[in-house]
């Protein structure tokens, strides 16, 4: 199983970014996908997670209202719109995958990609 997250980059306070997650070696729409971040010198904490159906959306409270996940399972593809950026949204960025379900706990995932950085200044 391999996950490949993209759309990393540089952004000004205010900005938008799209990150993406392409998985391979998996049947994509059996399975939950979560978007993670770890900020340098901060533990990995939940950002949000999507359902196999698309359905079921979770976020945490700090970035409701301005991202968005979503799916595309045709082309075993998470996105995570990211809008009103700030700088404590600075992170490196993770999609994970392998949990029995949508789950905010990291250490459920058996999957993850290597990360995309997300760098916003101020």
């Amino acid at each position: 199983v391999q996950l490949q997250a993209s759309g990393g980059g540089l952004v000004q306070r205010g900005g938008s970014l799209t990150l993406s997650c392409v998985a391979s070696g998996l049947m994509f729409d059996d399975y939950d996908i979560g978007w993670f971040r770890q900020a340098p010198g901060k533990e990995r904490e939940f950002v949000a997670t999507i359902s196999v159906s698309g359905l079921n959306i979770y976020y945490t409270d700090s970035v409701k209202g301005r991202f968005t996940i979503s799916r595309d399972n045709a082309k075993n593809t998470v996105y995570l719109q990211m809008n009103s950026l700030k700088p404590e949204d600075t992170a490196h960025y993770y999609c994970a995958t392998g949990a029995a379900q949508a789950t905010m706990n990291s250490s459920l995932y058996k999957y993850w990609g290597q990360g995309t950085l997300v760098t916003v200044s101020s």
